[in-house]
């Protein structure tokens, strides 16, 4: 990690910090981000400081304090807190602080949508641009939906602290769906020249741990953590030396990480046990098939099919289909695949990316329709974002000759 990345992962701590520190959700956001400004100016010239957390608190609490001096009866207090250094350690356990910021972005004020959207920028740290893509909206729309987010949270008065056990469970749906939204971004960003962003993915898994710790006997929790360490523990292996990426069935499995298969395996093994079932449980079950596979021969995909078919039952998505049709084909044949994809050609939510396009291609090649599929993955590779991606679909394109 380097280390203007491992900057990025303190934002969420020192948000928290000035957000539990003077409860200005909206005003603390910007001072943190002009913070972040004045160190890509100032340490490179300057050095790092010894501490860039304490730097970033204290920076941003004068940038916070400058905003509210035209109130000339607070403004002592307001520079006397804002000047303040904080001690080396932070005034709080950073996890905490993360964690309560995690469930303030999902205050039941604001739609789902826009709960996403603030937690993807408070907690991910992405920017509104990357937001905008993962929504398939213009960027100015989605930083209208963020402004007015931070805007609500304040008119609804909300306080900077963990909330009481039911209405964590009522908000523990779209915490879940944020995190995860969060590791999908650092395991295959959706732009931009890098196909992983190590920092948003680990991130992610912190957070899961975090919920974990809060809430052991959730299953759904368990599920998720499994899910994300099962997926993450392939990371070494999606990429070669060039920053190529390398499909899940040409990878060398001896470079993935087992202790976290390990751990996402019993993770997932207990919480199917303990039931109900959801779907991050079967989305998790189904990454441990393909993890305990020794090769991608050996892979059960009979298995994987029945647990997207009931995952489908579970939870309805076109996403869901679309990976059960590539199991539909290993199973029954790139015929039976093909025609569930079928099904899917009117869908908008899937029409305006690459997804669907790649996968028919790849479902073509194994049909032997090589013309078609050197089509179609030319096809997807204009329709991505993302330059690792693109460049492999060329590939297999090219492939195809």
């Amino acid at each position: 990690m380097t280390g203007w990345q491992a900057v990025r992962r303190l934002v969420p701590e020192v948000l928290g910090v000035l957000v539990r520190r003077y409860g200005r959700f909206d005003a603390c956001e910007d001072a943190v981000q002009e913070a972040l400004v004045a160190a890509a100016a100032q340490w490179p010239v300057d050095g790092w400081p010894e501490n860039p957390r304490a730097w970033l608190v204290t920076v941003a609490s004068r940038r916070l304090a400058d905003q509210v001096r035209s109130d000339a009866a607070r403004r002592r207090r307001e520079e006397a807190d804002a000047l303040r250094t904080p001690p080396a350690g932070g005034e709080a356990e950073a996890g905490d602080d993360t964690l309560t910021l995690l469930f303030l972005c999902c205050h039941p004020a604001l739609t789902p949508s826009s709960q996403v959207a603030l937690t993807l920028r408070a907690v991910g740290g992405l920017s509104t641009a990357e937001i905008a893509r993962a929504f398939l909206v213009p960027e100015a729309t989605m930083a209208q939906r963020i402004t007015r987010a931070k805007h609500r949270i304040k008119a609804a008065g909300a306080a900077f602290e963990l909330p009481p056990p039911a209405e964590q469970a009522a908000r523990l749906g779209v915490v879940l769906q944020v995190v995860y939204l969060v590791f999908n971004e650092g395991y295959t960003a959706t732009s931009g020249t890098r196909l992983v962003r190590a920092e948003l993915a680990a991130e992610a898994i912190r957070l899961a741990r975090e919920l974990h710790r809060l809430v052991p006997g959730d299953g759904e929790v368990a599920g998720l953590l499994a899910l994300l360490l099962l997926t993450d523990a392939r990371r070494p292996a999606r990429t070669a030396p060039d920053g190529s990426l390398v499909p899940l069935s040409e990878q060398d499995r001896t470079r993935w990480d087992t202790a976290a298969i390990e751990e996402g395996v019993a993770l997932v093994t207990g919480a199917l046990k303990a039931g109900p079932v959801g779907p991050y449980q079967l989305q998790a079950a189904i990454a441990a098939v393909h993890d305990e596979a020794p090769t991608a021969a050996a892979t059960d995909w009979p298995q994987i099919l029945a647990l997207y078919t009931v995952l489908e039952r579970v939870a309805p998505n076109p996403a869901v289909t679309l990976n059960r049709a590539v199991a539909v084909a290993e199973v029954r044949g790139p015929a039976a695949g093909l025609a569930l994809l079928d099904t899917l050609s009117a869908d908008e939510r899937l029409t305006a990316s690459h997804h669907l396009v790649s996968v028919r291609a790849h479902l073509q090649e194994m049909a032997g329709d090589r013309d078609a599929a050197r089509a179609g993955y030319q096809a997807a590779a204009r329709r991505t974002t993302s330059e690792p991606e693109r460049r492999h679909l060329l590939t297999r394109a090219a492939r195809l000759g």
